[in-house]
This record gives C-alpha cells, structure tokens and sequence, in this order.
C-alpha cells in the first residue's frame, strides 16, 4: 500500500497563542496552515483548499459562523469538514453551527484527545464520501 501524504488542515482563530498551540499539537500529523482572521481563512480555503478546517467562532470583522456560511455557499470549498472551537458553551451556539453546516464543536480549553478523535473521524467520514 502506498503511504498517503498527510492530510492538510486549516486554522482560523484570532489568537497567536492558539494557531501555536493547536498547529504545534498537530504538525507531527498533519500539515498545518493558518490564518489570523476570518477573511484570511476564506482566502486561504478557496486558493488552497484543505482536507478540513478547525474554525474558532469569535473573531473581530468576520467571525467564525459567516465564514462557515461563505465556505458552504462556495462549490469550490462546500466539501470541507469543518469543526468549530469555542470558549462559548452553550447549546444554541453548538446548535446554530450545526445547522450552517459544520461538521463538529470543540468547546475551549481543548482536550488534545477529543481534538485529534474529531479530526480522524470527520478525515475518514470525508474518504468514505
């Protein structure tokens, strides 16, 4: 069987300190890009689209749920799990992302377990499409 390349992940999340941490916890698996913001993040989705993306919610300008509408309006990327993180815990938040078309929701201070159990299973459900 041939090896696969490493799947590709985008991060978009405001915080320098989280793309760190979250790309230092997944690079050894994973080859990881990141954006700042939320109109980098689309730029970046729709020149380069990823396997999937990891969207944090609260973001000045654009936040993370009108950048899940845009990335579903688009053909080009409408096929990209995305799973959100959140400090926010709170049921209609998880609910609305669901239903603007992410894949799943991570509530902040992220287990790394949880994170990266989430990422294989929407990678696998996203082959077996």
């Amino acid at each position: 069987m041939l090896d696969q390349p490493p799947s590709t992940l985008l991060i978009i999340d405001d915080s320098a300190t989280n793309l760190t941490m979250l790309s230092s916890l997944l690079q050894s698996q994973y080859k990881v890009k990141v954006a700042i913001n939320g109109e980098k993040g689309l730029r970046l989705a729709k020149t380069s689209p990823p396997d999937l993306i990891l969207l944090d919610i609260m973001m000045p300008v654009m936040d993370g749920f009108e950048v899940c509408i845009q990335l579903k309006k688009d053909p080009s990327t409408t096929h990209i799990p995305i799973i959100f993180l959140s400090g926010k815990n709170e049921i209609t938040d998880e609910e609305k992302c669901r239903q603007i078309g992410a894949a799943g929701y991570i509530v902040k201070p992220i287990d790394p377990d949880t994170l990266l159990l989430s990422i294989q299973q929407q990678l696998l459900k996203k082959q077996g499409a």
